[in-house]
């Protein structure tokens, strides 16, 4: 099963991409956070969290973030909306509250480590299990995650994977502990704040792409 134990080492090299400096990135964020902030608290070992957040087993500060606005939105808000038959996905409406999309870019070369293929995914004993889990597994994928970091030391800056709901389009975690200070800086461009009536109107017009909807307050 792809939820057991990581083997002793990986049967493969694992595969290094460059993400280089100027690459555009998208966050969907809290208000209240600095958008270029990374999350310095570990994630509980069996509950919560993201995909590959940190734990007290591994500690380090980290940062999602789309490579699309399409990616960024579909992590963070569609992730575990399943399709309803009886009408289009609803996205509860506390999910949204508070939140906004950030317009940032890299301010240098980051290596991550690839999770994008088959042949990526083999050469760490992995499937696309790994990518793809739904919330319940993410203790497992945390401790496959720890794993891959710890055989990537100290070249892995992050991990580079496609969007579990927009699958053409690709996201990352960036590794607070190995990347440069300031590795990231916001654009220029203004943020899209959901709060307000222009950035309702285009979070309708994203989800409404992907057949969802921003549920009643």
């Amino acid at each position: 099963m792809p939820n057991t134990q990581p083997p002793a080492a990986p049967p493969g090299t694992p595969a290094k991409v460059t993400l280089p400096a100027g690459t555009p990135l998208f966050r969907v964020h809290r208000g209240e956070w600095p958008a270029t902030s990374f999350n310095p608290a570990p994630t509980g070992r069996l509950y919560g969290g993201g995909r590959f957040d940190a734990t007290e087993d591994d500690g380090y500060a980290f940062l999602y973030a789309g490579l699309t606005t399409a990616s960024a939105v579909c992590e963070t808000l569609l992730r575990s909306i399943p399709f309803d038959s009886a009408g289009p996905r609803t996205v509860p409406r506390a999910a949204v509250r508070g939140r906004r999309l950030a317009f940032l870019r890299l301010t240098a070369d980051v290596d991550v480590v690839s999770l994008m293929s088959g042949r990526d995914l083999a050469a760490i004993a992995q499937d696309s299990w790994l990518v793809q889990a739904e919330p319940h597994d993410y203790p497992f994928t945390r401790t496959w995650g720890h794993w891959i970091r710890r055989h990537t030391d100290p070249w892995a800056q992050g991990f580079v994977w496609p969007s579990k709901r927009e699958p053409a389009d690709r996201v990352t975690v960036l590794f607070g502990d190995r990347c440069p200070p300031d590795v990231v800086e916001e654009s220029g461009t203004p943020p899209v704040d959901f709060s307000t009536p222009g950035g309702q109107e285009w979070l309708d017009t994203v989800l409404g792409l992907y057949y969802a909807q921003v549920g009643p307050a």
